[in-house]
């Protein structure tokens, strides 16, 4: 049995689903529990391909409900454990993931995005947004990391399961069909060759001694009696969310210090924005470009403070304003305009982004 995947680092030219799986791996998850949906099913082929030579597992379920709720079993037992889904998938793991918001269970979900509503298209979009990061019955006290490329791909699947482990919430990997079948180069690389210091599982439940005895009795809950009882529960786990927000929140700002509008946009739709701004720079127009890294928690005063400089912003989404709700809740009371480029379910090119930022301008 071979010891690690990756020695060292090495550039390679894959599919966006063979990084997860490669960066799983790396980040030495232990298990996947997953169900088939186009576009992410290359994560598990490719997952199966390698956990035989690395001494992980897989198991196939019935249905993505059940691949959720052995994620968290999975997790429990004190496995490093993971899945992968999309669309109606997405829509089925919403109860699992609100057990794992309430249980506090560090589960760490792919997602990579489909057209909707329903069943829709199997390529790409970015309409799960609102699902992922508030999906569920609940607040949404989740992590999701938004991937732009393929090298995000591997970076932030390595670091969701540190996050999920360190800070005790579900977290997500939210990339798209797009970048789950297209191929790119990318850099992958043993995390701990780059002194990233990976987390070790433990387990919440089945631990050696007894009760009362030798460790104290592990009690997890996700059902209340009271009304008052949740509200107690829900504000205690807000407070320590919004603490640990400043810590995980990520964002990407360039050329916004002297901007009079800034492209706002998230996952592979910065990418025509970033070329967009670059050209427009190049031609003596004063854009900027801001990418929230983090949609969960999200970045919120670090762009109210460029909305306020810019006084203009453009929100750019192949969804119809879904991303656009979380730039304006987050923002409320900036005086900033807002336009908008809103194309659900359809890729975005860097050359619509320059056009109408030249009819704005």
């Amino acid at each position: 049995m071979a010891e690690k995947p990756i020695q060292g680092e090495r550039k390679a030219f894959l599919t966006g689903n063979e990084v997860v799986a490669y960066a799983a791996v790396a980040g030495e998850a232990d298990i996947m529990y997953g169900y088939p949906i186009t576009p992410q099913n290359e994560i598990m082929h490719y997952w199966t391909r390698m956990a035989p030579k690395y001494g992980k597992r897989f198991l196939q379920t019935e249905d993505e409900l059940s691949a959720g709720f052995t994620t968290l079993g999975g997790v429990l037992s004190g496995a490093k454990a993971f899945t992968a889904t999309a669309g109606p998938g997405n829509t089925l793991m919403q109860e699992p993931m609100s057990m794992a918001e309430m249980m506090r269970i560090p589960a760490v979900f792919v997602i990579q995005q489909r057209g909707g509503p329903s069943t829709a298209t199997v390529i790409y979009s970015q309409q799960e947004v609102t699902m992922t990061t508030y999906g569920g019955n609940g607040e949404g006290f989740r992590v999701v990391y938004s991937t732009a490329t393929h090298q995000d791909l591997f970076d932030y699947t390595i670091k969701a399961f540190n996050t999920a482990w360190k800070y005790r919430f579900p977290t997500f990997v939210l990339g798209d069909g797009y970048q789950a079948k297209m191929r790119e180069s990318v850099t992958i690389y043993d995390p701990q060759a780059r002194g990233i210091e990976l987390i070790k599982p433990t387990p919440y439940l089945g631990k050696p001694g007894s009760i009362g005895k030798d460790r104290e009795v592990t009690h997890m809950r996700n059902t209340y009696n009271t009304e008052e009882e949740l509200y107690e529960v829900v504000m205690s786990m807000a407070k320590e969310y919004d603490s640990v927000a400043p810590e995980i929140v990520e964002f990407d700002a360039r050329e916004v210090d002297d901007a009079e509008i800034v492209i706002v946009s998230h996952g592979v739709v910065s990418r025509a924005a970033l070329s967009a701004m670059l050209e427009l720079r190049g031609a003596g127009y004063k854009v900027g470009y801001f990418r929230p890294v983090t949609l969960r928690p999200f970045p919120g005063d670090q762009l109210r403070k460029v909305a306020d400089n810019a006084k203009r912003l453009l929100v750019v989404e192949s969804a119809l304003g879904q991303f656009n709700k979380l730039v304006q809740t987050n923002i409320y009371g900036s005086a900033a305009t807002i336009d908008t480029i809103f194309k659900p379910g359809v890729g975005v090119t860097s050359e619509e982004i320059v056009a109408k930022i030249k009819a704005t301008l």
